[in-house]
């Protein structure tokens, strides 16, 4: 059986996690008491290299995948806000440059979005705003639907919009999780608008951005 314990987990060095996570069997029950906070806490992208960021998210999505409750939904969103503040750009790059773990990451920030809507901000807003992911020789298009106080995100796009904002998946995950700011972005050509840029430009004010 895996010591997975948190007292355990803070012993081992990143790479030491890893492993320990690889080796595991999803059905192992030391991973029934296994708080994905734990591990967020206890990880430092500082510490890891490039490809071992991505190593350890795309090991938990593997794990939960297999039914470890070790799902980036439930991990806190300052911890999440907090690791993307300590990932180096190749770090995220190489999150998003990896098939099936960039839709996952960025799925999750999506939802995450949609969740932490603030309906009292928006009042009567009715706008339909696209995100244009690029990067990695791949580009994912998400669609934000803000009507009746409610607000839906989808993949694709399927309704004209007020203004569609593209940036790489770097800056997105930055802007996201309230660490970096979007009028810096796109004074800086990160992020460009096309269509109505006052209302891109506050556009994230609409939601609860987590501070790491």
């Amino acid at each position: 059986m895996t010591n997975l314990t948190t007292e355990a987990i803070a012993k081992l060095s990143p790479k030491a996690l890893i492993k320990a996570l690889r080796e595991v069997d999803p059905a192992d029950p030391a991973l029934r008491d296994l708080d994905i906070d734990v591990i967020a806490r206890g990880i430092d992208p500082k510490k890891l290299g490039q490809d071992e960021f991505a190593d350890l998210l795309g090991t938990l999505g593997d794990l939960a995948d297999a039914g470890a409750d070790l799902d980036l939904a439930k991990m806190d969103p300052q911890d999440f806000a907090r690791i993307v503040s300590r990932a180096s750009k190749e770090q995220i790059e190489a999150v998003t440059a990896r098939p099936g773990l960039r839709e996952r990451v960025l799925d999750e920030v999506f939802r995450r979005m949609e969740v932490h809507f603030r309906a009292d901000r928006a009042g009567a807003t009715r706008a339909v705003v696209h995100f244009r992911l690029t990067g990695a020789g791949a580009e994912d298009v998400y669609e934000v639907v803000i009507e009746d106080t409610g607000c839906a995100i989808d993949k694709g796009a399927t309704r004209e919009s007020r203004a569609t904002v593209t940036l790489g998946p770097v800056e997105f995950l930055r802007l996201a999780t309230g660490n970096a700011s979007a009028p810096v972005l796109f004074m800086t050509g990160k992020l460009k608008v096309k269509g109505d840029l006052g209302f891109a430009a506050g556009f994230m004010s609409l939601f609860d951005i987590p501070k790491a």
